[in-house]
């Protein structure tokens, strides 16, 4: 199996969720062996896509250099990551990805737009070796287990009528992605809003691009996509983040109640210990491969 870039370049215009300033953003392709970069134009500063980069994971997932930030970068991360798009270049010319409609549905098809193609060069995955946890005194837990196949497994508990408990086992592919994971949109409380836009974010936010709810139901006029959508949305923000890692996992991610901070610290903690895990070539390892050929194959772009 192959390294895989864009096979055009594709440009968007949206808008930032927290700033809620219009955003110009291109994906370019990249070649062999370069990874996930991204570059702010209006600063003339490449901020390229790696653990070590990441400034802040409380509202979303945010890297920067120099004191240059490009955040929300998890909802494009989930769909470039679940397409296996191991090279490529982001110009952006704000401080923000577009958030679309909150989930990442419009950068698959923006993806697929580009089309995808294959590179001389073999890919490579991070192949998870032994169980790595991070757990907090509240009981919420993110962890990565040893497996041949890449699954997530996540599950929330809101006191909330409209959310309740949910619980989600995603066993990757591209078209299970695009049907049960991209559309998932983000969600926020109405309080937490009005919040947030006292101190300046969600400036962007709104119901045409978030799940809003009140104390007792969903907001939106149109309703949910998926009953469970928002145990889908974690899933989808948690792809997202394994992205950091610089390579596609195998392996099993389990999750209860994770968040973008304390998937910044599994990554960090995989990366700890060089037995945790082992860097694989797909041209060699044919039982991971013979996974991603399956998962890849179910869908032409």
């Amino acid at each position: 199996m192959k390294q895989r870039t864009i096979a055009k370049s594709v440009e968007i215009v949206g808008i930032g969720l927290h700033k809620g300033v219009p955003v110009k953003m291109k994906l370019e392709p990249l070649e062999e062996d370069a990874g996930i970069i991204f570059y702010r134009v209006d600063a003339g500063i490449t901020i390229p896509l790696c653990i070590e980069n990441v400034v802040d994971t409380k509202m979303a997932t945010v890297i920067g250099k120099d004191g240059i930030v490009i955040s929300t970068i998890e909802h494009l991360l989930s769909a470039v990551y679940a397409y296996g798009i191991d090279n490529l270049r982001v110009v952006i010319d704000n401080d923000e990805v577009p958030v679309l409609d909150g989930s990442s549905s419009g950068y698959c098809m923006l993806i697929e737009e580009a089309g995808i193609k294959e590179l001389n060069k073999s890919k490579k995955a991070i192949k998870v070796k032994k169980e790595v946890e991070i757990t907090t005194e509240d009981g919420k837990r993110v962890t990565l287990k040893p497996s041949n196949r890449i699954i997530y497994d996540f599950q929330i508990a809101f006191d909330h009528p409209s959310i309740g408990e949910q619980n989600f086992h995603f066993d990757y592919s591209i078209n299970e992605y695009k049907e049960n994971i991209s559309r998932a949109r983000t969600f926020g409380f109405l309080h937490e809003v009005q919040y947030l836009r006292s101190i300046g974010l969600a400036q962007g936010g709104s119901m045409e691009n978030a799940i809003v709810l009140d104390q007792s139901k969903v907001l939106n006029p149109e309703g949910l996509r998926f009953d469970d959508e928002f145990v889908r949305h974690k899933i989808l923000d948690a792809i997202g983040d394994m992205a950091l890692l610089g390579y596609t996992m195998v392996g099993e991610y389990d999750a209860v109640a994770g968040s973008h901070h304390l998937n910044h610290l599994l990554t960090k903690e995989l990366y700890k210990d060089a037995s945790n895990y082992e860097i694989i070539d797909l041209e060699e390892a044919s039982e991971e491969a013979e996974v991603f050929e399956l998962a890849y194959s179910k869908v032409e772009v």
